[in-house]
């Protein structure tokens, strides 16, 4: 959720003219990261748990790949980039965990 309202607070600085192109996609991704991991939660097994943790997880690497994309283009400025990619990377790592962790792999 942090993460969420980090991209938020980013994208409110980008042109008007991004609002139906990056901004809108960095945000719905965003969004379905918590999204995703809620649904699983309330899924009846670990394993279709497992499943929407990893789309999450799909989803935290679109986000660090739109944040890379927004720095290259100059919509945000590396050191405003940098704490985002830094979060979704801790996510990431989180994501992987809890997933191998309600598969049952080591």
């Amino acid at each position: 959720m942090d993460l969420v309202e980090a991209v938020y607070a980013l994208t409110a600085s980008f042109p008007k003219q991004e609002e139906y192109r990056l901004t809108s996609q960095i945000i719905r991704a965003a969004i379905s990261i918590p999204a995703n991991i809620a649904e699983g939660q309330r899924r009846s097994t670990r394993k279709d748990y497992a499943h929407f943790v990893s789309i999450a997880r799909g989803s935290v690497a679109e986000v660090e790949t739109l944040l890379l994309v927004a720095e290259r283009v100059e919509l945000a400025t590396k050191d405003k980039i940098e704490p985002l990619v830094e979060s979704a990377e801790e996510i990431s790592r989180m994501l992987y965990s809890m997933r191998n962790k309600l598969t049952g792999a080591l």
